[in-house]
């Protein structure tokens, strides 16, 4: 399955990571980081669930024109993602992109919050 990973400085939220997972009943997970993923063992980062989004959100790049969202869409990373496990309280993830790299483990916290890191290796 294919993510992406977005920088996106909207306008109202500012500076934000949106972390974009294809999924196997067809919708995109979304989760918006307001610091980047980490990309090494020892660093948290919080995540908050978003609404699923369409498969074209993976490969958009541009300006949001209207809405909480408006503002500019960078791409900075995609790729493949292997699925290693999924339950409502944890999903354990390996992604093969340029800068997301390995496995993750993202634990949901309760109310759409996923606290989001890097195993050892």
């Amino acid at each position: 399955m294919r993510f992406t990973l977005h920088e996106h400085k909207a306008k109202k939220a500012g500076l934000h990571y949106d972390l974009r997972l294809e999924w196997h009943d067809g919708k995109v997970m979304s989760f918006a980081m307001r610091y980047q993923p980490p990309t090494t063992y020892g660093f948290k980062r919080l995540a908050i669930e978003q609404p699923p989004h369409t498969k074209e959100s993976l490969d958009f790049e541009g300006v949001i024109e209207e809405g909480y969202g408006a503002g500019e869409l960078r791409k900075i990373d995609s790729g493949e993602y292997d699925l290693v496990k999924e339950s409502p309280k944890e999903l354990i993830l390996v992604f093969k992109g340029a800068t997301l790299k390995g496995t993750y483990f993202m634990l949901n916290t309760g109310e759409h919050k996923w606290l989001t890191f890097k195993k050892k290796e």
